[in-house]
């Protein structure tokens, strides 16, 4: 019965543009009523608040003798009490036996409030009365104030909705449209124009669409637009609109009736939002990143020239170039000048151009627009626009493909740069810090860095020196990691001796700093009672205390001499050992150090199987 209903009630005029979605909604709103022959349903000049659908029977509309017009199943009577609160203009009886359904002025503004498409319908089916008030003044002559009322009322909803709402025919010419379309297109003369000239070439391609499809389609249209819809007025303003699209008539009065709600600000928020969220993200890691280091300690005059060199250039926005071997704090140094420059407050961002594959660089770096490359689905902000009025560190720099070298350099020169995709220039106000372990002015004379690119950077160059050369600072460091990480483990807190500190200061430290952390934490977790042998830990002590080894109580060996012995001592084990690592007899139980931590020193010291 409900699905019959649906039918019966797509077939009444008024509710002939509402889906049946809708229309399922409004059968659950309707409730019946039956009169007999000559019985009065309502009287004129009375208030009413009820709508009338005649399901069976006859029904006349009159002013005492003279009737207007005579209904019958599937007419509609007194819907204008649905929206105002104005008396009866006329009387209805029933001629015979009638059945009507009832719909009450609350639950009809109910659904025009939470269903935008039975709210869109009605407006369709009221844009197309109010196309035929001609022919409705011919058929009721006699009733012409009540006509200039309803087209009142009409006007006023339509006039009076803050959406666009824009009618236009199978040729695309515009013949309706509402004072909030005219503020829209920006133009108050729109009338009989293709409106497809008012949106880019995109949208009107989407529209073209969706009515070419509708002609084609003899059921009603009522659908939301399935993409937004960019609308550029007179004045060349452009605006982003989501809305719905519907049909109307049928044959050569087939009418389309857009609904658009402009969008811009909602969209701009949520970019906002979308933006900030990134740079909290970035945040945290920053927060975390700080949280779990151990600052700069700096005894050495080597490591003190840096600091003195980072608190000259801070409080500039002179570009900088930080070189040093890997592992020897680079990152903590771009972190300094950072925090004492004018731009402490603002984020400081930080990407690994080593650690990106290159064919993805540059969106990370720049940001890319929907669509600009398979797999972009959605547009994305990149790290220079959420450095604005931050610092971004490039670390690694040495590793950026040579092919987006020049777009760094624009950066760098002109403070713009184009994202993926997009033929907008962005504006950025960026403080720049790269880093490297690279000879960039050797690597550019090979063709491998640009040579202008070099010398922007290196504006303000400061070396960072290997551990290896800060013997001052090897056990300060050493120390306050054992502490830290003690703390952190739950492990009793343990002190360097003498002997320790000569085994620490007597390693050639290729890792620099962060090997010297890897070490520290595995020493601390292996530690018991607050004891650690550290000839297990460092990798050539066992190379200075191995009973083969030829060194003498006397003379003290450079680093390169230890290098060299630590490299014969090992090359001695595999020998020893037919080249077999790990495992029983082999390598590393020889040597009595882990088999990672041979194989690491393999690799570091160049030793190669003969062929």
């Amino acid at each position: 019965m409900s699905k019959n209903l649906e039918d019966f009630l797509s077939n009444i005029s008024f509710f002939s543009e509402v889906s049946k979605t809708s229309l399922k909604q409004l059968a659950n709103q309707l409730s019946d009523d039956f009169y007999i022959k000559n019985e009065t349903i309502f009287e004129k000049n009375t208030v009413g608040h009820t709508m009338y659908v005649i399901l069976n029977g006859t029904v006349k509309i009159h002013d005492k003798d003279h009737v207007y017009d005579t209904l019958s199943t599937g007419d509609c009577f007194g819907e204008y009490a649905l929206i105002d609160n104005e008396t009866r203009s006329a009387s209805a009886t029933a001629l015979e036996k009638t059945t009507v359904l009832k719909i009450e002025r609350e639950a009809f503004i109910n659904l025009m409030k939470h269903d935008i498409g039975f709210s869109q319908g009605i407006l369709a089916a009221m844009i197309k009365r109010h196309r035929e008030l001609d022919l409705i003044q011919e058929r009721l002559a006699s009733s012409k104030l009540e006509i200039e009322r309803t087209n009142n009322k009409i006007s006023g909803l339509i006039n009076g909705a803050m959406d666009a709402i824009i009618m236009f025919d199978t040729q695309f010419k515009i013949v309706l449209t509402n004072p909030s379309a005219n503020l829209l297109f920006e133009n108050e003369d729109v009338l009989q124009r293709n409106v497809l000239f008012f949106f880019d070439e995109q949208s009107a391609n989407l529209i073209e669409t969706l009515v070419e499809s509708g002609i084609a389609n003899a059921s009603t249209v009522n659908n939301y637009l399935p993409d937004t819809i960019t609308v550029i007025g007179s004045k060349d303003t452009h605006t982003i609109n989501e809305g719905t699209i519907s049909k109307s008539g049928h044959g050569s009065e087939t009418f389309f009736t857009l609904i658009l709600r402009n969008i811009e600000e909602r969209l701009i928020t949520e970019d906002k939002i979308k933006l900030l969220t990134k740079q909290t993200k970035y945040l945290e890691e920053e927060i975390k990143e700080l949280t779990s280091s151990y600052g700069i300690i700096a005894a050495h005059h080597s490591m003190k020239k840096a600091l003195n060199l980072v608190h000259q250039v801070a409080k500039t926005d002179a570009t900088v170039l930080i070189h040093g071997e890997t592992g020897t704090g680079k990152e903590l140094i771009a972190r300094a000048i950072h925090k004492e420059s004018n731009r402490n407050d603002k984020p400081l961002i930080r990407i690994n151009c080593g650690a990106i594959p290159a064919n993805l660089i540059e969106s990370e770096l720049f940001g890319h627009e929907k669509g600009a490359f398979t797999g972009a689905t959605v547009s994305r902000k990149g790290r220079f626009l959420l450095a604005d009025k931050g610092t971004i560190f490039l670390d690694e720099i040495g590793e950026m493909p040579l092919e987006l070298q020049p777009k760094l350099l624009r950066v760098i020169q002109e403070g713009e740069f184009d994202p993926v995709g997009s033929s907008e220039t962005i504006k950025v106000d960026v403080r720049i810090i790269a880093a490297t372990h690279r000879d960039l002015l050797e690597r550019s004379h090979s063709g491998k860095f640009r040579e202008d690119l070099f010398y922007r950077l290196n504006v303000f160059p400061i070396e960072v020196p290997a551990l290896r050369d800060r013997e001052q600072d090897i056990c300060l460091i050493a120390q306050e990691m054992i502490n830290l990480f003690s703390k952190k483990l739950h492990k009793t807190t343990i002190h360097l001796t003498k002997a320790d500190k000569a085994l620490l200061t007597s390693y050639h430290w290729p890792g620099n700093v962060r090997e010297l952390q890897n070490l520290i934490e595995r020493a601390v977790i292996v530690s018991e009672n607050g004891m650690i042998n550290w000839q297990t830990i460092i990798p050539n002590t066992l190379v200075l205390h191995h009973k083969d080894a030829p060194v003498s109580n006397d003379r003290v060996l450079t680093s390169k001499e230890l290098i060299t012995l630590e490299k014969e001592n090992i090359l001695k084990a595999l020998k020893q050992t037919k080249w077999k690592i790990s495992g029983k007899q082999g390598a590393a139980e020889l040597l009595q150090i882990p088999p990672t931590t041979l194989a690491s020193r393999i690799k570091a010291l160049k030793i190669e199987r003969p062929v």
